[in-house]
């Protein structure tokens, strides 16, 4: 494909993707393919001589967009908000193609600088301390990931990335029974085990009840077990419950027990000051996720995850090979130590381009407003 032919098809798809917002009332909100429908539709080989894009696109229309659920119709209410504003859709266009790989600050300091700063931006908005620090994970799910494995490096004095596991007491982590999955992959993944994962009762409102969690930590240390770290939720994809952190908090206070809070739901709310009571207890917290993919129309994928203490995220996650080392060095944020992936995508550009078109009183003024439909409704 030629510049010419790029220029012309760029146009027709952004007045097809005009077009479909325009009309996406229009089509059923789930998909109506059976399994393999899509499939059987599909070449069994490659295609050897190349095809139009135009006909490529006509296949696109006829066999792909009839096995799409349309997750942002506006009769879609399952799973949870994925909601993508216009703004966030314009600089996916951008990042695509910039290509930009943001692995180091010198491999794109602009995408290494405007994610400082727009950090910063969400860490004000939401209204947490200024102790917290951020930084773009692609989920919700990694980042609970990267902070059970930092509660792991640091209790072990940062030995068992180098020693294992294997000659010390199994450690325990904490959650309630509405907490979602991916405390529970973590945890698999990270080689805990989810024999000791402990899965705390919740009270009435769903939400974790802090005096069974003191029972399960103090019955787990009587047993010669190591308690670790406790995964409190703001806004659980089951029942949207709010656990306590002020409670959990002085639990983990008293026991040394890392407290890492999965706002992935509910965070985004924390954009209207009268809804910042959830962060009641926040001073006991060492890390905190919220996904403004959920709820900011952002787009996936969009994590923003904060911690009280960068320097021990990057201790236990740094690798650094020669072809890596670079000159800044430590003066800038080099992000391929602040999670699991070497590659990074340029995702602090679709929250530039969302919070500076809508502003700060323009999104709290929608959220505002779902919020006060959502009483309506109940």
């Amino acid at each position: 494909m030629q510049n010419e032919e790029f220029r012309k098809y760029a146009h027709q798809l952004a007045d097809w993707m005009a077009d479909y917002y325009q009309e996406i009332r229009e089509f059923p909100v789930m998909s109506r393919a059976k399994p393999k429908d899509i499939f059987n539709q599909l070449p069994e080989n490659p295609p050897d001589q190349k095809k139009s894009f135009a006909e490529t696109f006509q296949d696109f229309q006829k066999i792909i967009l009839p096995g799409i659920t349309h997750w942002q119709h506006p009769r879609f209410f399952a799973y949870f908000p994925a909601n993508v504003g216009y703004p966030a859709i314009l600089a996916e266009m951008l990042t695509a193609a910039l290509g930009v790989q943001g692995m180091l600050w010198q491999t794109s300091p602009a995408a290494a600088e405007l994610e400082d700063r727009i950090m910063l931006w969400l860490r004000e908005m939401i209204g947490l301390p200024a102790d917290f620090t951020g930084v773009i994970q692609d989920s919700a799910s990694s980042a609970t990931l990267c902070s059970i494995l930092t509660a792991r490096e640091q209790k072990t004095g940062y030995q068992s990335n180098g020693v294992g596991l294997y000659e010390r007491s199994p450690f325990t982590v904490y959650c309630s029974t509405e907490t979602h999955s991916s405390t529970e992959k973590a945890v698999k993944i990270i080689g805990l085990g989810n024999h000791y994962l402990r899965k705390i009762p919740v009270d009435r409102d769903f939400a974790m009840n802090p005096d069974e969690l003191r029972k399960a930590i103090e019955t787990d240390q009587r047993q010669g077990l190591a308690p670790l770290c406790v995964v409190a939720t703001l806004g659980t994809t089951g029942s949207t419950a709010l656990d306590p952190l002020e409670a959990i908090g002085r639990i983990c206070q008293e026991h040394d027990l890392w407290l890492h809070v999965d706002a992935a739901y509910a965070g985004t709310a924390l954009l209207l000051p009268e809804m910042r009571f959830m962060l009641q207890g926040i001073e006991a917290v060492n890390s905190f996720v919220f996904n403004p993919h959920k709820w900011m129309f952002t787009g996936l994928d969009c994590s923003a995850y904060f911690v009280k203490d960068p320097g021990v995220l990057i201790r236990t996650l740094e690798i650094l090979p020669e072809y890596l080392k670079t000159d800044p060095g430590d003066r800038v944020n080099n992000y391929r130590d602040w999670g699991l992936g070497l590659g990074r995508r340029f995702r602090a550009l679709k929250l530039w381009l969302v919070i500076s078109t809508y502003g700060v009183s323009g999104l709290q003024n929608i959220i505002r407003d779902h919020m006060t439909w959502a009483r309506e409704l109940a």
